[in-house]
């Protein structure tokens, strides 16, 4: 009897402990989970897709507009907080936010006037930003619902797709495109984009993330910044590329070694610095190949986080929240103010389409863009 009472304690006493031990000891299931996001006035459903790596790391993304809506990830003292700027809910995604994480399409950045000619026939955009065109156009990518298909796995992924149609936005050509967020095992959020066309047009996509590493409890100020260029496009006080490339020595657009971004953000001496009212502008990465490559890393101190960006892309727009106003807020009530974000936008230099001497961005039947782009998260 002695015996029995020994097991049946010893038993009981195993569970109590198995039942006590902390949540964080539990390594997360890896996967997808779909849920709906909410509805556009027409009825439209927009959808909600939760990625989670086996490290723990959250990701979500809709499929309305491809916004990533959070990333979660863990600080150096492991507490897990939201590194991303977003709102509360889908109808205020749906009302239009200042491009807090959607894809960018077609074109990503300006182009001068609204106007480009290709194999010598003019189009005209929309101008939406101070006479130029801006984002691709009033209903750009970031408007639309893409068609969602889930990956589930040990490193999942939503694939996003949609058909740009002919004349959409004022772009030529039935452009097919498709977007895959993958969820990494090293918690990194890779960004693949794949699109093709029946007709010569030009494409220059993005993802527009406002990322705050300190998990949003103060600006970007003292996040440290490192950008591998040496030049970065002039531009004219409307934020058009003059076509010349200054070099970043010697200015406030030096950032080749780790450099708090508030150092120098106020330098009004700088004529592009008062262009852009702070950091607003293209840095032409030194490496200039189309292999996956560091091209920059943001780094806050205080919770020890660690950002850097992988990509195939020539370069970086850096926008570091100059226009917003704290008229917005997240879902805690934090208001989105000036400075409260630094965007790190991928992609090919604004306006070259107006110029030639630009990488170009023309895609023509029978060619297919590829382009990856991946944020890689860790402490250091």
């Amino acid at each position: 009897m002695k015996l029995v009472a020994l097991l049946v304690a010893s038993t009981f006493l195993v569970r109590s402990m198995t039942h006590e031990l902390p949540q964080s000891s539990q390594a997360p299931k890896a996967g997808i989970e779909k849920t709906v996001f909410g509805k556009l006035p027409d009825g439209r459903e927009a959808d909600l897709f939760t990625m989670t790596n086996a490290a723990g790391m959250v990701v979500k993304i809709t499929n309305y507009g491809g916004y990533i809506v959070s990333i979660t990830t863990p600080d150096k003292a492991g507490k897990q907080e939201d590194v991303t700027l977003g709102v509360p809910t889908f109808a205020d995604y749906a009302k239009g936010t200042p491009s807090l994480g959607p894809i960018i399409g077609r074109y990503g950045n300006r182009i001068a006037n609204g106007r480009f000619t290709l194999d010598g026939q003019e189009y005209t955009l929309a101008q939406n930003n101070n006479g130029n065109h801006i984002h691709g156009g009033p209903t750009g990518f970031d408007k639309r619902i893409w068609t969602a298909k889930a990956i589930d796995g040990k490193e999942p992924a939503v694939q996003l797709s949609y058909l740009s149609k002919d004349g959409e936005e004022g772009y030529p050509g039935n452009l097919s495109v498709t977007v895959t967020y993958t969820l990494q095992k090293d918690n990194a959020l890779r960004i693949d984009y794949k699109a093709t066309t029946d007709k010569a047009t030009v494409f220059n996509p993005t993802n527009h993330a406002y990322f705050n590493l300190s998990g949003l409890k103060q600006d970007v100020m003292n996040h440290e910044l490192m950008v591998a260029a040496d030049k970065v496009l002039a531009t004219d006080p409307k934020q058009i590329p003059t076509g010349e490339l200054l070099s970043v020595a010697g200015t406030p657009f030096d950032f080749r070694k780790p450099t708090t971004i508030g150092t120098r953000i106020n330098d009004t001496t700088n004529t592009q610095i008062r262009y852009g009212k702070g950091y607003d502008h293209c840095w032409v990465f030194t490496d200039q190949s189309k292999k996956l490559k560091l091209g920059a890393t943001v780094y806050e101190p205080t919770s020890g986080r660690l950002m850097e960006v992988f990509t195939t892309e020539p370069a970086v727009q850096v926008y570091t929240a100059n226009n917003l106003n704290g008229n917005l807020k997240n879902k805690e009530g934090i208001p989105l103010s000036r400075r409260f974000g630094v965007c790190l936008e991928t992609q090919h230099f604004p306006d070259s389409p107006n110029h030639a001497n630009f990488p170009s961005t023309v895609l023509r039947p029978n060619e297919t863009f590829q382009s990856t782009t991946i944020y890689k998260f860790s402490v250091k």
